[in-house]
């Protein structure tokens, strides 16, 4: 695991090295069917920060969707630091995650098609960042963790949960129960919903660097995001992904409202027993994509343990991303139809009546279900391997509301 992670580094240093040389020239901002595009040149500086690696006012805990409280655009400013942190993937298996803010998969990032965003991220992989302690016992290597950001945003607990409504479901809802870690690793970003030049906004950071770039949401839809570094499949794999909902600005029907709304990540683990109680990254299996685990939400039976829930006669919808690394996903509810499914999540790919809906890697939908009747609905992966492996859970539903 050493010598392969060693590799990888300086494969990476490589990487860095050339990219540093062949930086596109930066263009001026202009616009194209109504969508924005030549953003300004990222940077790459060190800050004296250590305080929440969540910052954002619409950055959410899966299954949670934030809800746009705002009428037209907004400038979002997001910040999703890099950590390491021990996690629970399913009973008994837990191993040294490579996190964007903290949890696998990362936070769920909501805006609206034609919003900007500045994002900035640190990488804090050779940092021991407990997420989930009150500030006034927190320490990051042995410094009280206080960051600049955070100033006006800590709440009257003196903790982190005021930076995002991540961070409070986080404290309320730590599901993988977090540990914190020290991985030191060089890091990227890859919003796969902006478009900008991958060798500037994508490029890698070493421990200790932070990164500063601006994106525009030009089309709407569900997105992954992950990390960009190579071994691009052992660092997703990892834990570095999650998604961006981007709402799309004239809505997905006119005909009707949903009542609820629910994020779902697929994704994959590889991991095999190590020396000691930790699980760790089994190169072969990601290599012959034959998974350990499969899941919704990062964990075997977090869906099972905290169900969904609804009740009769309403509308669900659902913003499902099959983040991969490298399955793919036969998403099935049993006993239910899709009523309307948009590919992508993007209104124009709009299907009716779907009972299946085929995701590949990296791809997504949004699904619109009108729950039948009370009872319990299971969600699943209808490839029944990755079904045995986890990928299920459950919707419960109540009585109708009259």
């Amino acid at each position: 695991m050493k010598s392969a992670i060693t590799k990888f580094t300086l494969l990476t240093a490589l990487l860095m090295f050339g990219m540093t040389s062949i930086l596109s020239a930066q263009t001026e901002e202009y616009k194209i069917d109504g969508m924005t595009f030549g953003m300004p040149e990222a940077k790459v500086y060190t800050e004296d920060y250590n305080g929440s690696p969540v910052v954002g006012e619409y950055i959410t805990q899966a299954p949670n969707l934030a809800p746009l409280d705002y009428e037209g655009n907004k400038h979002h400013e997001v910040r999703l630091d890099i950590i390491v942190q021990e996690v629970e993937v399913a009973s008994g298996v837990r191993y040294q995650a490579w996190t964007f803010g903290g949890s696998v998969p990362g936070p769920v990032i909501h805006v609206r098609e034609g919003d900007r965003i500045t994002f900035t991220m640190k990488n804090r992989s050779d940092e021991m960042v407990e997420i989930n302690e009150p500030m006034s016992q927190m320490r990051v290597n042995g410094k009280r963790a206080m960051g600049p950001s955070d100033l006006s945003a800590v709440n009257k607990d003196g903790d982190w949960t005021g930076t995002s409504p991540y961070m409070k479901q986080m404290r309320e809802n730590n599901y993988q129960k977090n540990k914190a870690g020290i991985m030191p690793m060089p890091h990227s970003m890859d919003f796969h919903a902006g478009t900008v030049a991958k060798d500037d906004k994508w490029r890698t950071v070493g421990p200790g660097e932070t990164i500063t770039f601006d994106w525009v949401a030009n089309y709407p839809g569900t997105y992954i995001y992950h990390c960009g570094t190579p071994s691009v499949l052992m660092h997703t794999a990892m834990g570095q992904h999650g998604v961006v909902v981007v709402s799309p600005k004239d809505g997905y029907t006119e005909d009707y409202e949903v009542d609820r709304e629910y994020v779902i990540v697929q994704s994959e683990y590889y991991l095999t027993k190590g020396d000691g109680d930790l699980y760790q990254f089994d190169f072969d299996a990601a290599y012959n994509n034959d998974p350990s685990h499969v899941v919704f939400n990062g964990h075997q039976t977090i869906l099972h343990d905290q169900p969904l829930k609804a009740n009769a006669g309403e509308r669900v919808r659902f913003h499902f991303s099959n983040n991969g690394p490298s399955g793919t996903s036969s998403f099935h509810v049993i006993g239910g139809i899709f009523d309307r499914v948009w590919l992508e999540g993007h209104p124009a790919n709009e299907m009716r009546g779907m009972q299946t809906v085929l995701i590949g890697a990296s791809g997504s939908a949004t699904l619109d279900m009108i729950v039948p009747e009370e009872g319990k609905y299971i969600l699943i992966d209808h490839e029944f391997v990755d079904a045995e492996k986890g990928a299920t859970g459950t919707l419960k539903a109540g009585p109708r509301k009259k």
